[in-house]
């Protein structure tokens, strides 16, 4: 089950949507102190050769991301660098794993992928976001630095463990 639900994703997604210029640089104040790693995976695209109309969509997508944490009511753990490196190296066996693969089998383990996924909603909407912006973009080959990194910041929050409150005596 999601530990962000559909209300919290929804609640975030219009929150974001409604932010001026100014409260999202708060925003981004916020996460650098509360997740600095999250927003360090998505300005890391500049020196990858990204520009900057498309780091915005990676950056729309972090405060979505990190609205519907906040709006979860959990109590986030600090995702580190060797979270986001190992859910990227998650990732890349996935997709090697598919290279070998019928399309029928792709499809079946696509299948299973998303359905074992713990945060499906999350997961949804920023395939859903990055397949918007795929169609409306002229493609370049940094464009799947984008897609990497937005997907590596949703498995990091899927696969992140949350500690669980102490118990009061």
């Amino acid at each position: 089950m999601s530990r962000i639900s559909m209300e919290a994703l929804a609640g975030a997604i219009n929150v974001i949507r409604a932010m001026s210029i100014a409260q999202k640089a708060h925003l981004g104040d916020e996460l650098f102190q509360t997740q600095p790693n999250l927003l360090g995976s998505v300005i890391v695209l500049q020196r990858m050769g990204v520009s900057l109309a498309k780091i915005e969509l990676a950056l729309e997508l972090l405060f979505v991301c990190y609205q519907s944490m906040k709006q979860s009511g959990l109590r986030w753990p600090l995702i580190t660098e060797d979270d986001l490196d190992k859910q990227m190296a998650r990732h890349a066996a996935t997709v090697r794993f598919d290279e070998g693969l019928s399309p029928a089998q792709r499809q079946r383990a696509l299948a299973q992928y998303l359905d074992a996924h713990p945060e499906k909603p999350l997961l949804a909407y920023v395939t859903g976001e990055l397949n918007k912006w795929l169609a409306a973009i002229d493609p370049e080959a940094t464009d799947n630095y984008v897609m990497l990194a937005c997907i590596n910041l949703v498995n990091c929050i899927a696969f992140t463990p949350i500690p669980k409150p102490a118990k009061r005596r």
